[in-house]
């Protein structure tokens, strides 16, 4: 990895601009969940421990380039203080930040408003970052959950300045690295979800790099259509036959093991507590929909996680949001959890519906990595390059 952290940078004195993410979920004018202010406090609390002044920059929402009141980052002021445990300066416009007044040139922190705001910022505009540039004398960026975007807070300013991963990016990066790039074997991931055509790139990418690939969720039925396996009503992409045939093709050459289920959960409707029952993988009643993988699969893919070394997991393994279709991934996500804590397995997961499957499965705290990315976290498994990451490795102009 060719980026450095803040341990690599002379920060006494400097003012440090921090590409940050808190763009949390709001509701009544009140932040609801903090996590990702919290998760921005250790980078915040070490460039102030070597005599920087963080600077941030952040999005909220999406403004497309204009002012827009109900997208202010003026809301996550108040949890941002309180997760800080000091106070935040708040600019709301750039000029404000050009000719600063004596209490943002006097504060230890400062929280400049919705970057959004400007049109250049998601045009990557090169004058607007050397704008953006002058505000500092360092940049750094500890928002990886943008970095898949080539913005001029997360791409341009970095060739502009003296540069440096955040340790919440650093974090992510160094997770990433050692589930894919260089794992301890044997590699399984974990991938489910509803369809196969939005993780066409993922699943390419990863039957060449890990030993085992489970597949769940509506794209297990999509690869048991594809083998001529009646699943009724279930949840599958007929037309995506040749493709999920194609990934087996590709996973078969490279030595990789796709395991789908032998046996699956099925119900007549999509229900907490409907009527259901175990059948064969291949016996599923034509008025019936798969919704979970059955004992025998969750047998298998315990064996499966036993015997690794590193887990990546993207998605559930079932209709994980209504019992008793949570029976799989809890089940998986619980083993991985206590392999996790034993110290036997190495875990990385992220994506939305995961972390959901995870906490609902009281297992998210024993993984090793958690990220907070959605976007990010999903292209860099599909094997992309992601702007943000590569412009820190760019030498500053």
């Amino acid at each position: 990895m060719g980026w450095k952290t803040l341990d690599d940078m002379e920060l006494d004195g400097k003012r440090v601009l921090v590409r940050v993410d808190i763009n949390v979920p709001v509701r009544d004018g009140e932040v609801t969940d903090a996590t990702r202010i919290q998760r921005i406090v250790p980078t915040v609390n070490d460039i102030l421990a070597k005599g920087g002044r963080p600077i941030l920059m952040a999005h909220f929402g999406r403004p497309k380039g204009k002012v827009v009141l109900d997208m202010s980052l003026r809301v996550t002021l108040g949890a941002l203080e309180k997760a800080l445990g000091r106070k935040v300066a708040f600019v709301e416009t750039l000029e404000g930040a050009e000719t600063p007044t004596d209490e943002v040139k006097n504060a230890e922190v400062t929280l400049l408003e919705n970057i959004r705001f400007h049109p250049g910022e998601e045009k990557n505009d090169a004058e607007f970052a050397a704008r953006l540039a002058k505000l500092g004398d360092v940049y750094c960026n500890d928002a990886f959950s943008a970095a898949h975007r080539a913005h001029a807070s997360t791409e341009a300013i970095a060739r502009l300045l003296p540069s440096c991963a955040g340790r919440l990016m650093q974090a992510e990066l160094e997770a990433l690295e050692a589930a894919l790039g260089k794992p301890v074997r044997p590699v399984v991931a974990v991938v489910g979800g509803a369809k196969v055509s939005t993780k066409l790139e993922l699943l390419g990418n990863l039957v060449a790099k890990v030993d085992h690939l489970v597949i769940g969720g509506g794209m297990a039925n999509t690869f048991l259509a594809a083998q001529g396996i009646d699943v009724g009503k279930s949840l599958a992409e007929h037309d995506m036959t040749d493709t999920a045939n194609e990934i087996m093709g590709k996973a078969k050459a490279a030595g990789c093991d796709i395991v789908l289920p032998s046996d699956v959960v099925v119900a007549a409707e999509f229900k907490a507590g409907a009527a259901n029952c175990t059948v064969a993988a291949n016996a599923c009643p034509a008025n019936k929909m798969i919704l979970d993988a059955g004992p025998a699969s969750v047998q298998r893919i315990s064996a499966v996680l036993g015997g690794a070394k590193t887990l990546i997991w993207n998605g559930p393994l079932g209709a994980f949001e209504i019992e008793p279709f949570d029976t799989a991934t809890n089940a998986a996500a619980k083993q991985a959890a206590e392999l996790s804590k034993s110290g036997a397995l190495t875990s990385v997961a992220g994506g939305g519906d995961t972390v959901a499957a995870l906490n609902k499965a009281s297992a998210a705290e024993d993984f090793t990595y958690i990220s907070t990315a959605g976007g990010a976290f999903l292209e860099w498994m599909e094997g992309k390059v992601l702007p943000g990451v590569a412009a820190l490795e760019a030498p500053a102009a």
